[in-house]
């Protein structure tokens, strides 16, 4: 929060107003900016929050709205990233109809929530950059279908406890990926129907296919890193898409 130090009244602070450690700072710590804050979970006066389905942006006496289902990225952390990037765009007066192609058009990062392709009906996503729990977190809640998940690498002292309510709820089967998965199995084996190890992207991927149908998910989000397998993130990447669509 340095960066509040040096604000002045004509300055403005974006912040996440269901964050409990902003929340609790900001009360502790008056600021000069003036404070726009965005919510899923509650409607603002003046920032942006959702109504149902739908993402209302409100400043300086505005409004515009737009359904989120028309946003090219989806899952609760990409709707709070919409909500700070439109409202840090409305601040800079640009027009609401621009921003609204914007988030509709927006081509997300390589290897982050990437769809590669449907094979007979199976989505098949590239998340290799989640190389830490937080991250493959965020990519189990997107998941809407049943998902096959493939997990694994270089544990970096990894918790995975906080993903089992999302794995009870939305993974079918794990596929680990990863020279050591003794930790994966100690806390999945028995919350899953099926967890097979593989030791390298293609053979990953064609297990994680045999164990779909139609309908389902296969999402690479490994929550660690990639260097017992592969030289980084982007070459585990490639080497799903490559695998993928060679299916």
């Amino acid at each position: 929060f340095r960066i509040t130090k040096n604000q002045t009244a004509d300055d403005f602070l974006i912040y996440d107003a269901d964050d409990p450690a902003i929340k609790d700072w900001l009360k502790e710590h008056p600021v000069n900016a003036k404070l726009i804050p965005f919510s899923i979970e509650k409607e603002v006066n003046e920032g942006a929050f959702l109504k149902e389905d739908i993402l209302v942006i409100k400043l300086n006496k505005e409004q515009f709205t737009m359904s989120i289902s028309n946003l090219r990225l989806q899952g609760k952390h990409n709707v709070k990233n919409t909500m700070a990037g439109a409202l840090a765009s409305q601040l800079l007066n640009v027009r609401s109809q621009s921003i609204k192609d914007s988030l509709a058009n927006f081509e997300g990062a390589e290897h982050r929530l990437e769809n590669v392709q449907k094979v007979n009906g199976v989505q098949f996503i590239n998340d290799s950059k989640a190389t830490n729990v937080n991250a493959t977190f965020y990519a189990l809640e997107c998941m809407e279908q049943p998902t096959v998940w493939i997990v694994g690498g270089v544990d970096k002292g990894n918790d995975y406890e906080d993903l089992l309510p999302l794995v009870r709820e939305k993974v079918k089967a794990i596929v680990c990926l990863g020279e050591d998965n003794e930790k994966l199995k100690a806390v999945f084996y028995n919350v899953v129907d099926m967890m097979i190890e593989t030791a390298g992207a293609e053979e990953a991927v064609k297990v994680a296919y045999k164990l779909s149908q139609t309908g389902d998910t296969v999402l690479l989000s490994p929550a660690c890193a990639s260097f017992d397998l592969f030289e980084n993130y982007e070459d585990r990447g490639r080497q799903f898409k490559n695998a993928v669509r060679s299916l």
